[in-house]
């Protein structure tokens, strides 16, 4: 009998489905050492792997990985703006965008761009703009291009870290790195750098939320901020004291870094 080609054959081995199910969801304790042995109340932040220019076609590129929060990002450009119409004859227009691989969280997510992506792209695009020198590159465009290859927390603080490296290792004229941290406020304890776990287990008390905070360390100035949940005045200074200390925690691995891109570009003597 001839084989149906239009036809999908079964697997030889199959699986129960209950092997794919959902485990009973993980309760976090809220005092006490954290899941990977980091402390509570202190600028503990997880140890950083950077490299810049592994993508050959980027004009720059940099990969990050911040325990098992890993991200790509690539820099195209300057080049001529696409659209007539937002050309700028005094400064040059920044265009980010960033996107979740579909395997890069615990529930498989779309390839389409989605809310959540939309406003980690704009919260990227305000951090970065500040510290570029956009008036250099008239009518031109600058594009960054950020993909979550696995999101373990903390993705939209390593994100500009990361996007800030590839655009000096493009060579775009910067007025200072950006670096990114974040923390989460659980009543009156809190997480620095929190994990997927530590972000998405919200207890029961009172003053929760989450901050992230883009800074420029050469300058001291903050060019982004973002928070959410509900947390007192009091309590959002301290925050942004502590993610200000965690980005001068980071500043030395970067800085490491980008000498070392620039050594391996050099050309030989």
């Amino acid at each position: 009998m001839p084989t149906d080609t239009k036809r999908v054959r079964a697997p030889e081995v199959s699986q129960s489905p209950s092997l794919f199910s959902c485990g009973p969801a993980v309760v976090l304790p809220s005092h006490g050492a954290r899941a990977d042995g980091r402390q509570r109340d202190q600028v503990d932040v997880r140890p950083v792997f950077v490299r810049c220019g592994l993508v050959s076609q980027a004009k720059g590129s940099a990969y990050i990985e911040a325990g098992d929060t890993k991200l790509l990002c690539s820099v195209y450009g300057p080049k001529e703006t696409e659209r007539k119409d937002e050309t700028d004859m005094k400064c040059g227009r920044l265009t980010t965008d960033m996107r979740f691989a579909p395997f890069s969280c615990p529930e498989r997510g779309s390839w389409i761009q989605g809310s959540q992506d939309k406003n980690f792209s704009l919260m990227l695009q305000e951090s970065l703009q500040p510290a570029l020198c956009l008036h250099k590159y008239p009518r031109s465009q600058i594009e960054v291009n950020v993909m979550v290859l696995e999101n373990s927390g903390s993705v939209q603080a390593h994100a500009i870290t990361c996007a800030s490296l590839a655009l000096a290792d493009a060579g775009i004229e910067m007025y200072d790195l950006v670096l990114g941290c974040s923390i989460r406020q659980d009543g009156s304890s809190y997480v620095v750098d929190p994990t997927y776990l530590e972000e998405n287990n919200w207890s029961s008390s009172e003053h929760q939320g989450g901050l992230t905070v883009a800074f420029l360390p050469s300058l001291n100035q903050v060019s982004g901020l973002q928070s959410d949940g509900e947390m007192t005045e009091e309590t959002l200074t301290a925050g942004i004291r502590t993610c200000i200390e965690g980005c001068y925690k980071l500043y030395p691995v970067i800085q490491q870094a980008l000498v070392k891109a620039v050594r391996r570009a050099a050309p030989e003597s």
